[in-house]
């Protein structure tokens, strides 16, 4: 089970027990605002894609939509995210838990800038119904993130 990963990856940093769990679905953004109390944009939808083969993760605000123009400008191709399938065995989570903690070593992990507004938000925690409330500083360092990025429309907006 993919939460017991997360559990054990956070163990290693004492903050396991930080890791929420509902007794509803938090499997898309508004569920898991709804389960969370937040407002839908403060949760982390962490989107799965492929470049060049490679499985990449992009960590965005739940208000915002991938912009093809901006992605085929940073990563030189046209969006194309992973089919059902292959989320689990490129990913290492399963969809609706989909997060960047504990995933498998082939996986390069992005922030977007649309995230940045937030002093807090709630990314999942590999399960369809989990998430963990973390600061961007450490989101950015438990994530291992690559870099920040701008690939995002739409909430600019909100």
């Amino acid at each position: 089970m993919s939460i017991e990963v997360v559990r054990n990856y956070f163990r290693g940093y004492g903050m396991e027990n930080r890791i929420l769990e509902f007794d509803t679905s938090s499997a898309t953004v508004e569920l898991a605002a709804q389960a969370v109390g937040c407002e839908p944009a403060r949760i982390a939808k962490t989107l799965s894609f492929k470049v060049e083969d490679a499985p990449i993760l992009i960590v965005a605000a739940g208000d915002a939509k991938v912009d093809n123009t901006k992605y085929k400008a940073k990563f030189h191709k046209k969006a194309q995210m992973l089919k059902g399938d292959e989320v689990t065995e490129l990913i290492g989570h399963a969809i609706g838990g989909v997060c960047p903690f504990g995933v498998l070593e082939s996986v390069t992990v992005y922030l977007d800038e649309s995230l940045r507004r937030f002093d807090t938000v709630f990314p999942a925690a590999g399960s369809a119904n989990s998430a963990i409330e973390l600061s961007m500083e450490e989101l950015e360092k438990y994530s291992h993130a690559k870099e920040w990025i701008d690939v995002c429309k739409g909430w600019q907006e909100a």
